[in-house]
């Protein structure tokens, strides 16, 4: 089963805006900017989500079919190994918001709007999660992305995306050469029901991530790897 949801609520109040920008003491200037942003994005935003139900089929060493495609990643066989039933999804804040036409050198204007881009985006992943977890009357829900951590390398966009058919006509997001997503304030993976929460910022060392959820366990990867190898 595929579905698309292009009728999520999002909330994007310039001050909640303002808030999320984290300025401390904006001059009048900039909070009448960042206003006047927040005002144009909320009359087009419009993002979207769509989602596949799949069962897992072939498993075998690293691999395994999801939706009739075959994924190669020790850590996808790992985390999903006693896992029956699986959410393959990409979310995107939308060609709407992204065609908003910005100056290249307003370096200022680019940043609030790249911002209020994430703020939808990631309203419309927890907008997706809370849905499946309605629909499908599941209780914790985790999710892994391709190129999140090494042993699943980003190269894997191509087969999740062969996985959701013509993704482009679905919800406008397409992938370039480098298997980055258009619009870039998109994202992309599975979300599986679990026990225990997979958090896979723990595993990742990176420090400079504006997405990060989670701190960094250097004990928790030492284990992984093991695990895995």
């Amino acid at each position: 089963m595929m579905e698309v949801l292009d009728n999520i609520p999002v909330n994007l109040e310039p001050e909640r805006v303002l808030r999320r920008l984290r300025l401390r003491e904006p001059s009048e200037y900039i909070a009448r900017t960042v206003r006047e942003l927040a005002e144009l994005a909320r009359s087009v935003a419009k993002p979207k989500a769509v989602y596949r139900v799949c069962y897992l089929e072939n498993r075998a060493g690293d691999s395994l079919d999801i939706g009739g495609v075959r994924f190669t990643s020790r850590l996808l066989r790992f985390y999903l190994d006693n896992i029956e039933r699986v959410f393959p999804y990409i979310v995107t804040c939308g060609r709407e918001l992204d065609e908003i036409a910005i100056p290249s050198d307003d370096f200022t204007r680019r940043y609030y709007l790249d911002a209020i881009k994430e703020m939808a985006m990631r309203s419309a992943l927890g907008y997706l999660e809370d849905y499946l977890k309605a629909k499908y009357a599941l209780g914790q829900l985790s999710r892994i992305s391709p190129g999140s951590l090494e042993s699943w390398p980003l190269t894997q966009q191509r087969e999740l995306f062969g996985v959701l058919g013509d993704v482009r006509a679905l919800v406008g997001v397409e992938l370039n050469e480098s298997c980055l997503m258009i619009p870039l304030k998109s994202v992309s993976g599975i979300l599986f029901p679990t026990q225990v929460e997979f958090e896979g910022c723990r595993l990742c060392p990176r420090e400079d991530c504006r997405e990060r959820r989670a701190p960094y366990d250097p004990e928790l990867a030492k284990k992984h790897r093991e695990g895995i190898d």
